[in-house]
């Protein structure tokens, strides 16, 4: 997963026309822990569908404030610029819950460039 280092980066991948979906998470996190073990499948599994990135809030402190993430590991799906749909709560994440979001990220995404 790629590891985004700046705001400008951010908002490079983001703006992108593809499904992009950033991971928020920070390294004290044991739920972002959780989550690390099987992350590299998963983004192997959907790579011809989207693409991950990964932000560190804390070093990216003024991202996760600007895109209001409170709860970690969070995951927003972007495209075009525009947040698409969001999988944030303070709870533990497991891999279907992952993966359906994922589902669900890419569904919005062909469901609006479907209709422009």
């Amino acid at each position: 997963m790629q590891q985004v280092k700046t705001a400008e980066q951010f908002r490079e991948l983001t703006a992108s026309e593809g499904l992009t979906v950033a991971v928020y998470k920070a390294d004290w996190c044991g739920d972002c822990k959780f989550i690390d073990p099987f992350m590299p499948e998963v983004e192997q599994e959907y790579a011809d569908r989207l693409k991950l990135i990964q932000i560190d809030v804390e070093e990216l402190e003024e991202i996760s404030r600007e895109q209001n993430v409170l709860g970690i590991p969070s995951f927003i799906a972007y495209s075009n610029g525009k947040e698409l749909i969001r999988f944030v709560n303070k709870l533990r994440k497991s891999r279907q819950e992952i993966e359906d979001f994922l589902n669900k990220a890419i569904a919005v995404n062909e469901t609006l460039k479907a209709q422009s």
